[in-house]
């Protein structure tokens, strides 16, 4: 992830809120400046390099902040688009084609590398067995959009942690419904939408915007 890694959300069009958001770790956008970040109250000091909100712990980033910010804005999203081609493009361990035709509901996936040519939905909940091991990866290779429907839960087991976890979004965007609880790192190529109550513990990363409503993001 490079610098990216370091964000809880970073995005190229905007990042917006409302309702009560909370987030856990830094936020940032570019090449679109700060006013593309809205409903955070921010709060920039004079010469600042980074503004602060009372949604956010941590620090918002945006182009037109002080030195050296515009600098790893830049840095920050080819690392982010670097991951998402690189991480789509992954051939090894094979991929799993086509697992449940993208119908995860339900089921329970082992570490490895999953792949779809449309998209992917999970309606109740979905388990991520580590195995034991807790650098187990799980990598989803997704051609469309990702679905998840309201209160559905992705349980971690077996050494599975967020951070090991890859959601590479090709479609219109990845939509988590209301009450979702959600892990891993979200890498699209277009929207991410977090709905009213959901918590992602993971990153949201997207090449165009993040929108969110009352929802929580804790970065792993």
């Amino acid at each position: 992830l490079g610098l990216a890694g370091n964000f809880a959300i970073f995005a190229e069009s905007g990042i917006s809120t409302t309702g009560v958001t909370s987030i856990t770790g830094n936020i940032g956008v570019n090449p679109i400046t700060s006013t593309a970040i809205t409903g955070f109250a921010l709060i920039l000091p004079a010469g600042g390099a980074f503004s602060t909100s009372s949604l956010v712990t941590g620090n918002v980033y945006a182009p037109d902040y002080a030195v050296p910010t515009p600098a790893n804005m830049v840095t920050t999203t080819g690392d982010m688009q670097t991951a998402y081609t690189t991480a789509n493009g992954l051939v090894a361990p094979a991929p799993i084609n086509e697992f449940m035709a993208g119908n995860l509901n339900g089921q329970t996936l082992t570490a490895g590398i999953y792949k779809w040519s449309s998209g992917v939905s999970i309606t109740n909940g979905i388990v991520l067995d580590g195995g034991g091991d807790n650098c187990a990866t799980f990598i989803f290779q997704i051609a469309q959009d990702l679905t998840v429907a309201n209160s559905a839960v992705i349980t971690l087991q077996n050494g599975a942690q967020a951070k090991n976890i890859f959601w590479v979004v090709a479609g219109s965007g990845a939509v988590l419904g209301t009450n979702v609880n959600f892990s891993g790192n979200i890498l699209s190529k277009t929207l991410i939408s977090v709905n009213t109550g959901g918590k992602v513990t993971g990153r949201l990363l997207a090449q165009t915007a993040v929108t969110l409503n009352a929802a929580t993001i804790v970065k792993p």
